[in-house]
């Protein structure tokens, strides 16, 4: 399964966004990972739909939208509108998570659910079956920057060996503290989708780190 990269915006410098996507395009990345936090369900705010939408026009990348927010069915068609490709929100936010699912699938969306640190693996495997990509974030969500939790390696293990056992495709991603030793343990456990913010944009060869981070 190839190795995916998927550079996290949160660590770019938005006083040249632009310059930035360009940047991670031209290094190889193969999505833009997009984190959304309401200051509620994570101690933080970040961005939104109208800066989703302002540079979807300079960037033909997929978009990787991570809704770090508490109620994330209140803003599917927002984001979808903006120009999302894939939508992923978290298990522990509120709402009814097949309608969740259901609402951005029928936007034509892929569709993700993200798991906490502290969160097991037995609690997201029920959905696996119906989503492209299972999310295990490696830090606790809300700043980047934060350094790799390494207990976090038996839950991307236990996800993959759910998802062969039904033979399925699924993506299993991760977020946090990914740089060019961490992504050799991740995609050993089985992470096949790696999302890198301050690795890759505080480099000064972007896409050297990039085939770093592939191994």
């Amino acid at each position: 399964m190839k190795t995916k990269i998927s550079a996290s915006i949160l660590s770019a410098d938005f006083a040249r966004l632009g310059d930035e996507l360009s940047r991670a395009e031209k290094a190889g990345c193969d999505m833009i990972h997009f984190d959304v936090m309401d200051g509620h369900f994570v101690p933080n705010l970040s961005y939104g739909v109208p800066v989703l939408k302002s540079i979807r026009r300079c960037c033909d990348l997929p978009f990787d939208v991570h809704l770090m927010i508490t109620d994330p069915l209140k803003y599917i068609d927002a984001f979808a509108d903006a120009g999302a490709d894939h939508i992923t929100f978290h298990l522990e936010a509120e709402g009814d998570r097949r309608g969740i699912i259901e609402k951005i699938r029928s936007r034509g969306l892929g569709v993700g659910i993200s798991v906490k640190p502290n969160t097991p693996a037995g609690e997201l495997i029920p959905y696996i079956a119906d989503i492209d990509m299972a999310l295990v974030m490696t830090v606790e969500p809300g700043f980047g920057g934060q350094g790799f939790i390494p207990e976090t390696l038996g839950k991307i293990t236990e996800i993959r060996r759910e998802a062969e056992r039904l033979g399925l495709p699924l993506d299993i991603e991760v977020d946090g503290g990914i740089g060019k030793n961490t992504s050799k343990k991740v995609i050993a456990a089985g992470a096949n989708v790696l999302v890198s913010g301050s690795y890759l944009f505080k480099s000064e060869d972007m896409a050297e780190a990039v085939r770093s981070l592939r191994g």
